[in-house]
């Protein structure tokens, strides 16, 4: 997995799991054990982890990736199974506290960055889709179909977009006579309205398909919901390592963690808060970034940091979503709200 602003940055490199030895240190795969790889993609970890002795079930949403790892299926025959769904599902498909680990590498595949076919990238030119699953609402549906006031909130917010307001209105502009259809359409757009300065690293389209995508693909929400599963499905002992790329995903896997773990801070001219069960504890920093000697070699593992913790025999009641922060905004699978009523664009 990586992030966007180093996909469009860098040049085609192959794929290279990120942090794979520090995830393998607080995973602590071995024989008898099983491993959720709730990230599948290439198989980067899920690799190592059998290679350590250690049963795996992936899972991924795309189906491209599973059937792509048909061949290591058949070649791990017993040791790796795969599960075409969300993450977020895991409990879905496993008991309570039936599981020795899980990892997830938070972001969006190099491989779909590499197709141009999927629309995730605008170093192709391709359709407007940024789909995961290949199913739902696509990236064309947003930009073309949602308020103004939506767009400005989609860009802001999850791209991180100081230009979000001019770039949506922008679009919004000229969407009725020229749809956007393809990818390098609405980066030439946004180009065009917010011109690269020589300073700028990064293209001025970057942040605009970080946003779109993570809306898309609800990544935050489906962070938080498989967070929670997580704590379900893991045994007593059980790991849970998360690899995350950018700020918006860190914040929330901190966030669980400091819930989780009763370290949620306070104010002392406030009365101390009483205590509560701790499902995780941490062994060693809460949070590793990226060694220098391996951002020298991936670039893409800059931006990259973990967050990890074991989990005890203590049981809370069900998580409360507020503590993540998340965005109010019309997310396709988990909110109530539809991208056709309250998200349709206003003539």
């Amino acid at each position: 997995m990586t992030g966007e602003a180093d996909i469009h940055t860098s040049t085609e490199a192959p794929h290279i799991p990120v942090m794979l030895p520090e995830v393998l240190d607080a995973l602590e795969p071995r024989e008898g054990k099983h491993i959720i790889d709730g990230t599948f993609g290439a198989g980067g970890y899920s690799k190592a982890i059998m290679d350590r002795g250690a049963r795996v079930t992936g899972f991924d949403q795309d189906p491209n990736a599973i059937a792509d790892a048909g061949a290591m299926v058949n070649e791990r025959a017993g040791q790796l199974s795969l599960i075409q769904a969300p993450f977020s599902s895991m409990d879905e498909h496993f008991e309570a506290g039936s599981v020795d680990g899980v990892v997830l590498d938070i972001g969006v595949s190099s491989m779909q960055f590499d197709q141009a076919e999927r629309g995730f990238s605008f170093r192709f030119d391709g359709p407007l889709d940024m789909r995961m699953a290949q199913s739902g609402i696509s990236a064309a549906d947003v930009v073309n179909k949602f308020a103004v006031n939506d767009l400005i909130r989609i860009i802001g917010i999850l791209g991180e977009e100081r230009q979000a307001s001019r770039i949506a209105k922008s679009i919004a502009d000229v969407r009725d006579e020229v749809p956007f259809e393809t990818t390098l359409q609405l980066a030439k757009h946004i180009e065009k309205v917010t011109p690269r300065k020589h300073s700028d690293k990064i293209h001025p389209a970057t942040r605009t398909f970080q946003g779109l995508r993570i809306f898309v693909n609800d990544e935050l929400n489906e962070l938080a919901h498989a967070l929670h599963v997580a704590e379900k499905v893991l045994a007593v002992g059980g790991k849970l390592v998360v690899v995350t790329f950018h700020s918006l995903e860190d914040r929330i896997v901190k966030r669980y963690f400091q819930d989780r773990t009763g370290n949620v801070g306070g104010s002392r001219f406030l009365p101390a808060s009483v205590p509560v069960p701790m499902l995780y504890s941490i062994d060693g920093k809460a949070m590793l970034s990226a060694s220098e000697a391996e951002t020298a070699v991936n670039p893409r593992a800059r931006s990259a940091k973990l967050r990890h913790g074991t989990r005890t025999d203590a049981s809370r009641d069900d998580l409360d979503f507020s503590i993540f922060k998340l965005p109010n905004l019309p997310w396709p699978r988990f909110s109530d709200a539809a991208p056709n009523n309250s998200t349709r664009r206003r003539r």
